[in-house]
């Protein structure tokens, strides 16, 4: 019977043989060259994951260190690697690099249950300590204050309007909307590229978005017409695709000023099995500045699966008419008191 102490031997040992293997690919993508499409283009084409455990704002841990020590990248390998042979509940996001440091797996949801470990997928440490690369302390910019009065409104609102009907849950709950473009790693966080001469499109199995991004010269779209995915057009800038996008329908976001919202995403092959995506966000109704996000995604060979939520769903069904219940039995305990 192999111990754990034996088990934790083997899962350094492999750390360590990872990390030279990364460095040596590291070494050898200086001599690497972009592939290209019957068309001449950069190929971004196939199916990229979003698997990092990078987070997005920089934990104070790191102080002003923008990348991990070799020592540091070690740790985490050895440390992702225990807490799945340990299995428990599912990490997801940037739950992964906590439970590595803090040493304590906490689920995300105590109250009703979790997905385990054995459905998530391998996660994936690369080397920054935050997502966001500007400002360079990794960290968002301040928040105005309209944002900062709009999030107290609307928390004093769920927390009296939690479910009075279908339109107080979330539009991911609703399986109407989920964020363009969906960020999130670790859970179903793929994106499949499909390049032509005149258009790329990028698929998201979650709710089965497709984005189709012409790269000819087209009129902008009409500042009246909003959309749930907002209007991108494309452009080549060398080899990185750039996309700008804006139009964005003030419905999709909880947040302040959506219509005034504009990305940028540039997308760049950086060698054979990685993609560099940065995006630069412009959200003047909710941050005092700009800030750029940088993920490193990572090849893959599996297809995407489908995201299979429903609209009008039972669980939809269940949150009102439990919080009928819960209404019912608090009107009970008043007549009762009385």
């Amino acid at each position: 019977m192999i111990t754990k102490s034996v088990a934790r031997i083997v899962v350094l040992q492999l750390c360590f043989a990872l990390l030279a293997l990364h460095q040596s690919v590291q070494a050898a993508d200086k001599n690497w060259t972009v592939g290209r499409t019957i068309d001449g283009q950069a190929n971004l084409q196939g199916v990229w994951e979003n698997n990092s455990i990078t987070p997005v704002e920089r934990p104070e841990i790191f102080g002003e260190r923008a990348t991990l020590s070799d020592e540091e990248m070690v740790f985490l390998n050895r440390r992702i690697g225990e807490i799945i042979a340990d299995g428990g509940d599912a990490l997801f996001g940037e739950g992964v690099l906590q439970a590595a440091f803090s040493g304590e797996v906490k689920s995300y949801d105590p109250s009703t249950g979790n997905y385990d470990q054995q459905w998530m997928v391998d996660r994936k440490v690369h080397n920054r300590t935050s997502q966001i690369i500007d400002p360079s302390n990794g960290r968002f910019p301040a928040k105005t204050e309209q944002a900062l009065a709009h999030e107290a409104d609307l928390r004093a609102y769920a927390a009296e309007h939690p479910a009075d009907s279908w339109t107080d849950r979330s539009l991911s709950e609703r399986c109407v909307h989920r964020d363009v473009p969906n960020l999130g790693s670790g859970y179903n966080s793929y994106w499949q590229i499909v390049q032509a001469a005149d258009h790329v499109s990028i698929i998201q199995e979650m709710f089965h978005d497709v984005r189709m991004i012409p790269l000819i010269e087209k009129p902008p779209l009409d500042e009246k017409i909003k959309l749930w995915n907002g209007s991108s057009r494309g452009y080549w800038d060398g080899d990185t695709l750039v996309i700008d996008t804006k139009n964005f329908n003030e419905k999709n976001d909880p947040g302040l000023n959506t219509e005034a919202r504009i990305y940028q995403e540039r997308l760049t092959r950086i060698n054979e099995s990685q993609l560099q995506y940065d995006i630069v966000v412009h959200d003047p109704g909710t941050y005092t500045d700009d800030y750029t996000r940088r993920i490193i995604f990572d090849n893959s060979e599996d297809q995407i699966y489908e995201y299979a939520c429903h609209e009008g769903n039972y669980g939809m069904m269940n949150i009102l008419s439990g919080h009928r219940a819960e209404e019912r039995m608090a009107l009970g305990a008043r007549q009762n008191s009385n």
